[in-house]
């Protein structure tokens, strides 16, 4: 068993970031569930569920700006943040265009934020816990890339959209469980 010795402050930027993790495993495991159920066709709950799960990224990125603030630049959550508030319009506004168009701002979305999501992970693997982030960040841009190719599909679906939660939520959960020692650590 290794032991992660945490200087000073990161004991406190990992127990948030524990708590971040594991609720937005709980979010993203009701989102999943609840937008697959609805997902067959684009409907005004649909809507809502599909322009609130970037707005829930935007949430969480501002949570671990203000956990985070002395560990690091926060340029990459900065670019998270703006990047989940158009992706939020811009699912909004592609709802109306149907399910390919929001498939594409969907993927869109995916690609970016994976990427950051990637990039902020091997920035803060020192703190330990985060292979789960940097392996979910690398998913994350495979999978918006599908979703964009899967908007030409002769008959596209959103409920695998709306699935490519599932996995992230446990990636944050197995996250949040590693983090722990580094959360006890002072």
């Amino acid at each position: 068993m290794t032991t992660i010795a945490a200087a000073p402050g990161i004991s406190q930027t990992a127990s948030a970031l524990r708590r971040l993790y594991f609720t937005r495993f709980a979010f993203a495991i009701v989102w999943a569930l609840v937008t697959i159920a609805t997902a067959k066709e684009i409907s005004p709950l649909t809507v809502v569920l599909f322009v609130l799960y970037p707005l829930f990224d935007v949430g969480a990125a501002i949570y671990d700006l203000r956990s985070t603030r002395t560990t690091g630049s926060p340029t990459l959550l900065y670019v998270n943040i703006a990047v989940s508030l158009l992706a939020a319009v811009g699912l909004g506004l592609a709802s109306s265009s149907g399910i390919p168009a929001v498939l594409r701002v969907w993927g869109a979305w995916a690609i970016v934020a994976g990427l950051v999501q990637l990039v902020v992970g091997v920035t803060r693997r020192k703190m330990g816990g985060q292979w789960p982030m940097i392996i979910s960040g690398g998913i994350s841009t495979l999978a918006g890339g599908s979703f964009i190719a899967s908007a030409a599909a002769a008959n596209p679906s959103l409920t695998n959209a709306a699935g490519y939660a599932i996995p992230g939520a446990i990636f944050f959960l197995i996250a949040a469980v590693r983090l722990g020692r580094a959360a006890k650590a002072n």
